[in-house]
């Protein structure tokens, strides 16, 4: 790629995070008393902390914002400069799982209750829409089935890890769904999931450049929507972003990592998404072992850091500057 075309990309891709960030907070002030009119309050768990009760009724679906805000930039953009494969991938996946979660969040406004799709039902709609991308990329895709390997550098001439169909399927399938519900067990603080993501997004903003992808606008999309989403989400928050964006911020840091073949570097960036999903695998596991018996003083682990008398903001300031440290190191990792 030539230096004009990288920093025409560039270019785009501010553009982009502007242009999604200006949507999303205009959004705010009409869309949230519109949640509030159709009664569409947040449902909080029983067994969650005392001091989250007057959190009742904060209106949810928030998500719905957001992903309105990267699917119109980043459509505005492809009819601007052509469609692009990675691009309507990432996209696809994005959007898929967003409305997936939206049928959770609207399931649980209209049985009252903190859980709307039964289990069972949101594995097999996840499972069918991640069996699609996998096939889709691994047919389409630029970048096909190939992993490139942390610390080794990206590129044309870097080492990777060509997987056959075979494998490659599986393995999609095991990253998209873990990191998924990684990002959905992280949405329990104001503003945990917005921030948190929203630095992994620069890491795939960047990666994309590097790579000459076009996930890269989709990334920057998602970096202006979820800071015009702060707005309103940061402590105390004004609005949740319910599962209809968390699975959709889920659906896309997996789709970005595996279009671009950056797959191997979700441990390092997706940290926090990887130990919100291993403290709830702990906490069950001990609690069937020891017949009732706690790990932690509750699961997702934010919420254990939270009882032991930490402020959400100061939970979420540790989650997100540990992101940010993680996505640097990840950074390095790709121009080694």
């Amino acid at each position: 790629m030539t230096d004009s075309m990288q920093s025409k990309m560039i270019i785009e891709c501010v553009i982009a995070v502007f242009t999604s960030f200006i949507l999303t907070a205009l959004m705010g002030p009409h869309f949230i008393p519109l949640l509030h009119r159709m009664k569409f309050g947040q449902e909080v768990r029983d067994d969650g902390p005392r001091a989250h009760l007057k959190k009742q009724g904060t209106p949810t679906m928030g998500g719905i914002m957001f992903l309105i805000s990267i699917v119109l930039t980043v459509l505005i953009f492809m009819l601007r400069s052509g469609f692009d494969t990675d691009t309507l991938l990432v996209l696809l996946l994005t959007a898929g799982f967003g409305l997936i979660g939206f049928a959770d969040d609207f399931l649980k406004i209209k049985k009252h209750q903190s859980e709307g799709l039964n289990p069972k039902q949101k594995l097999l709609l996840q499972l069918v829409l991640t069996l699609v991308f996998a096939v889709l990329v691994y047919r389409y895709s630029g970048n096909g089935g190939s992993i490139y390997i942390p610390f080794l550098g990206v590129g044309a001439n870097a080492p990777v890890l060509t997987l056959p169909f075979w494998i490659f399927v599986p393995f999609v399938l095991f990253v998209v769904l873990g990191t998924d519900n990684g990002v959905n067990f992280t949405d329990g603080l104001d503003g945990l999931c917005s921030s948190v993501t929203t630095a992994a997004a620069a890491f795939f903003a960047v990666g994309g450049l590097l790579l000459s992808s076009g996930m890269s606008i989709v990334a920057a999309a998602v970096i202006g929507a979820l800071l015009g989403f702060l707005i309103y989400n940061l402590y105390p928050a004004k609005v949740f972003m319910g599962d209809t964006g968390s699975l959709a911020l889920g659906g896309f840091i997996a789709g970005a990592a595996v279009v671009s073949g950056l797959t191997l570097y979700i441990p390092i960036v997706g940290f926090i998404y990887m130990i919100e999903v291993i403290s709830v695998i702990i906490q069950v596991a001990y609690f069937k072992k020891t017949h009732g018996k706690r790990f932690f003083k509750m699961a997702p682990i934010h919420h254990h850091f939270e009882l032991l008398g930490n402020s959400e903001t100061r939970i979420v300031g540790v989650f997100t500057g540990v992101t940010i440290l993680l996505s640097l190191l990840g950074l390095v990792g790709m121009i080694a």
